[in-house]
């Protein structure tokens, strides 16, 4: 599409009118709205080639594939892919172990909290029992005005 097509398909009665009345109301807008009727179709085709460039970078240097499967590409160096190879597998064994003391932790502080309960449940059972069963005439139990 030659450039003289492209500028004379973004003149449209609209778009001037919108024009003029961008200029009128605030000016800098009318001077984007002149700047897209001239520029538009150069700059969109100019943003999408900046994306596919961009796109392409980070596709190249793994910033975002990698991160998402666990798999690494092969660099070629055999002795240095076993040896990342047997490092994950070390990693990854650490992890799980990690996660098993975190999983044993976390039922040791369960127990822990179950039996703190049971404690405090207890001495209010014994306080509530103790209460009942005090005598009638006990002096503890009528209160200091009583007897």
């Amino acid at each position: 599409m030659s450039h003289s097509a492209t500028a004379k398909s973004s003149w449209k009665g609209s778009h001037v009118a919108l024009m003029i009345l961008g200029f009128i109301f605030f000016w800098p807008l009318g001077l984007a709205i002149l700047a897209y009727m001239i520029w538009g179709d150069e700059m969109r085709e100019m943003f999408r080639d900046f994306k596919t460039r961009i796109d392409r970078e980070f596709k190249g240097s793994g910033c975002g594939h990698r991160h998402r499967s666990r798999g690494f590409d092969k660099t070629g160096n055999v002795a240095f892919d076993e040896y990342r190879k047997a490092e994950l597998e070390r990693l990854e064994e650490e992890r799980r172990k990690l996660e098993a003391q975190k999983a044993e932790f976390e039922e040791f502080l369960a127990e822990l909290n179950r039996a703190k309960d049971k404690e405090e449940f207890d001495r209010f059972m014994a306080a509530r029992h103790n209460a009942r069963t005090s005598p009638a005439g006990d002096p503890a139990s009528d209160g200091p005005y009583h007897g």
